[in-house]
């Protein structure tokens, strides 16, 4: 009989650990989908207020830009450019072909000698596409 209250016990303790847990998880998740709520709301009134001010000629129209910027391909063309010559390298070493890896070492040397306002362009171009200045490349020479 003692056993049976004693299994009846842990039993119950159990259940109220777990029933503890369910609360737990069951509060972090309506303070999650509360917080998520507030914020739409927040963002359909910083939306309002925007709109309110672009009607009234406070403020410039910026939607499109981003909506531009967010579909644009030039960022994944410059990554795939930069990603070229490390699959040229990897292409040379598994190659097994002594005359490609000749010829990819021929071209970074060929690639080593461009003028320095060349490859400070590139820089400044692939900087502008992801937001970052890069003016102080040619202020400084190319050297910080």
């Amino acid at each position: 009989m003692q056993c049976y209250k004693k299994r009846k016990e842990v039993l119950k303790r159990t259940n109220m650990v777990w029933f503890s847990a369910l609360k737990l998880g069951l509060n972090a998740a309506t303070h999650i989908y509360k917080k998520k709520q507030e914020t739409k709301m927040a963002m359909a009134d910083a939306q309002h207020m925007h709109a309110s001010k672009m009607a009234r000629g406070e403020s410039e129209y910026q939607g499109k830009l981003l909506e531009a910027r967010q579909s644009d391909w030039k960022d994944e063309f410059v990554l795939l450019v930069l990603t070229a010559p490390i699959l040229v390298i990897a292409w040379g070493v598994f190659s097994d072909d002594p005359g490609a890896a000749e010829k990819i070492k021929m071209f970074f040397e060929q690639f080593q000698q461009l003028p320095s306002w060349f490859t400070n362009l590139w820089i400044l171009v692939v900087a502008s596409i992801y937001g970052i200045k890069g003016t102080q490349i040619f202020k400084n020479g190319g050297k910080k």
